[in-house]
C-alpha cells in the first residue's frame, strides 16, 4: 500500500518516498494484523484478504511496467545516477510483465505442494498459511528480483503458450462461479421466503431481478446509442447476439419444462447473468481501439488519462476479489465438506453414543460434539467453538481462529487459483503493448481483449443455459 500511495510524490525524491516504498514490503502483514485486530473478521478472512492484496499490488506493479514511465520516475530516486537495465535491455514491456507475474505464481505453486493435505489450523503447516507474513513477502520480492536473472527466451515461452493456457482455464472457472453464484443467491432468498415468510426477502428478490434486467436493457440501449454507428459491424453484432441471447435464456428460465424439472430455476438467475453478460459486451466495445471511429470514450482527451488510470484500477480489483472468491469455493470443486471431522459410522448412529474411549478431557468434548452435530442437535458450526475457551484458540495475533474444527477452505487448491489469476493477468497486460507509449498504459484497449469478453459473455450464456437443461435431459444423474 505504501509504493500506491507514494506515486504522486515520485517525481521528487525525499525521505518520505522511500519509506513509503518500503512500507510496501510488509503491507500483506499489515492488511492481516489489521483484519485479525477487527471483531468482525476471522483468521481465515484476513488471510484471504491479504492474499488478495498482495495479488493488486502485483498486478498493478505490471501495469506500471509496461511502459518505461515507472522505470524513470525509480532512475530519478537515484537522482539519475543508475541506471536500470536488464543485461543490457531495459526493464520493461512483455517480458518484464512476464517475470513480475511469473514470480508471484511461483510464490503460490511452492506454497500450494507445501500445503497438500492441510484440514485444520492444527496442523503445524497451517501457520505457513495464515502467519508468517514478513518472511513470505521478502521472498516474493526475491522471487521478482531472481526472474530478472532468468534469460528472455524462457518467459517468450512461457507468455506465449503456459500462461495463456492458465489464462483461459481461470476466465472459464470465473463464469463457472458466476452461474453458481447466479442459482445460490436466488435459491438463498426462497429458502428465506419459504421458510420466514419475510417480506424484505421477497421485495429483495423481486427487486433485484427488476433492478438487473433494467441494467442490462440501459446499456444495451447506450451500446446502440455510442457504440453502433454506421460501419461498426463488429459492435453491431456483438450488441444485438447479445440482447438476442439474453432474451432467448429469460424464456428458457420460465418454460414449463424447465420449471417442472427445476423449479427453483426463474427469472432472477436469466437477470443476474443477464446484467454480467451485458456487462461483459459493453466492456469489451468501450474498451476496444477507436481506428474505425467506433468508440467515442478513447476520443475524449479530457478524460482520456484519468479514464486509463480508473480502469486499470478497478480492473486489478475486480480480479483480485474473483480470484478470492473463486479460491475459498474448495466445496463445489472438490465436494469436500469445510468442515474435517469424523462422521460416525453406522453403528454408531443408531444410538448416538460414543463407545471408544477418548485419550483426553478435550477429545471427549469433541466426541460429544461430533455426536450431537451427526445427530442434528448442534449445527456444524458448534465444532468451530469446540476450543474457544483454550488458550490455543487464538491465531496467536488477537483474533480467533476459525479453523481449529476444519479449513474454510482447500489451502492447495487457493493457491492454484492465484497461480491461475496471475497468468491472466500477465496475458491481459501483454497483448498488442505499444511500445512508443511513454506514459501510464490503457489496460486490455485492443481488439484480443474485446474478443475474449465478448466470447466469455457467450461462453457464459452456454453454462447457464446448460445448467437449466441438463436436468431435463438427463433426469436421472440431476434428479433430486
Amino acid at each position: 500500500m505504501g509504493a500506491l500511495l507514494s506515486l504522486p510524490l515520485l517525481a521528487v525524491p525525499s525521505v518520505s518516498t522511500l519509506m513509503s516504498f518500503g512500507a510496501s514490503c510488509c503491507g500483506a502483514a499489515a492488511c492481516s494484523a489489521i483484519c485479525n485486530q477487527c471483531g468482525i473478521f476471522k483468521s481465515s478472512m484476513a488471510t484471504r484478504i491479504a492474499y488478495a492484496f498482495l495479488l493488486l499490488v502485483n498486478s498493478i506493479i505490471s501495469w506500471l511496467m509496461l511502459t518505461p514511465w515507472a522505470l524513470k520516475k525509480l532512475e530519478h530516486l537515484t537522482l539519475d545516477y543508475v541506471n536500470i537495465s536488464c543485461q543490457g535491455k531495459q526493464c520493461y514491456g512483455y517480458i518484464a510483465v512476464q517475470r513480475v507475474n511469473f514470480a508471484l505464481g511461483l510464490f503460490h505453486l511452492i506454497l500450494s505442494i507445501l500445503l497438500l493435505g492441510v484440514k485444520s489450523s492444527r496442523d503445524g503447516r497451517a501457520s505457513l498459511q495464515n502467519g508468517y507474513w514478513g518472511p513470505k513477502v521478502i521472498v516474493w520480492l526475491a522471487f521478482v528480483v531472481l526472474t530478472f536473472f532468468i534469460p528472455e527466451n524462457f518467459f517468450q515461452v512461457w507468455g506465449q503458450y503456459i500462461a495463456l493456457a492458465g489464462a483461459i482455464l481461470f476466465i472459464l472457472l470465473g463464469l463457472i462461479l458466476l452461474v453458481d453464484l447466479a442459482h445460490t443467491w436466488a435459491e438463498y432468498c426462497l429458502e428465506k421466503i419459504e421458510d420466514q415468510d419475510s417480506r424484505f426477502w421477497h421485495v429483495l428478490l423481486v427487486g433485484s431481478t427488476l433492478g438487473m434486467f433494467t441494467a442490462s436493457f440501459a446499456m444495451t440501449i447506450i451500446m446502440y446509442i455510442f457504440f453502433a454507428q454506421s460501419g461498426c459491424a463488429m459492435n453491431q453484432a456483438a450488441i444485438t447476439v447479445n440482447l438476442i441471447v439474453l432474451l432467448l435464456i429469460t424464456a428458457i428460465s420460465v418454460h414449463p419444462t424447465v420449471q417442472e424439472y427445476n423449479p427453483k430455476a426463474g427469472l432472477a438467475q436469466a437477470a443476474m447473468v443477464s446484467v454480467y453478460c451485458t456487462y461483459l459486451t459493453m466492456s469489451a466495445v468501450s474498451m476496444e481501439p477507436d481506428d474505425r471511429h467506433c468508440n467515442p470514450l478513447i476520443r475524449a482527451r479530457g478524460t482520456r488519462t484519468a479514464s486509463i488510470v480508473l480502469g486499470a484500477i478497478v480492473t486489478m480489483l475486480t480480479i483480485a476479489y474473483t480470484t478470492t472468491r473463486a479460491a475459498t469455493q474448495g466445496i463445489a470443486l472438490n465436494g469436500n465438506s469445510s468442515h474435517a471431522y469424523s462422521k460416525l459410522s453406522d453403528e454408531e448412529g443408531e444410538h448416538g453414543l460414543v463407545d471408544q474411549q477418548p485419550s483426553s478431557r478435550r477429545e471427549m468434548r469433541a466426541e460429544a460434539l461430533r455426536a450431537a452435530v451427526e445427530a442434528g442437535s448442534l449445527p456444524a458450526n458448534a465444532l468451530d467453538d469446540n476450543d474457544d475457551d483454550d488458550d490455543d484458540s487464538n491465531d496467536g495475533h488477537g483474533g480467533k481462529d476459525d479453523e481449529r474444527g476444519g479449513t474454510q477452505y482447500n489451502y492447495a487448491l487457493f493457491h492454484v487459483i492465484f497461480l491461475l489469476a496471475t497468468t491472466w493477468v500477465a496475458t491481459l497486460l501483454t497483448q498488442n503493448i505499444d511500445y512508443e507509449a511513454t506514459g501510464v498504459a490503457a489496460v486490455g484497449r485492443t481488439y484480443w481483449a474485446s474478443w475474449v469478453k465478448i466470447v466469455s459473455s457467450w461462453v457464459c450464456y452456454a453454462i447457464y443455459s446448460w445448467s437449466l437443461l441438463a436436468p431435463v435431459m438427463m433426469p436421472g444423474r440431476f434428479g433430486n
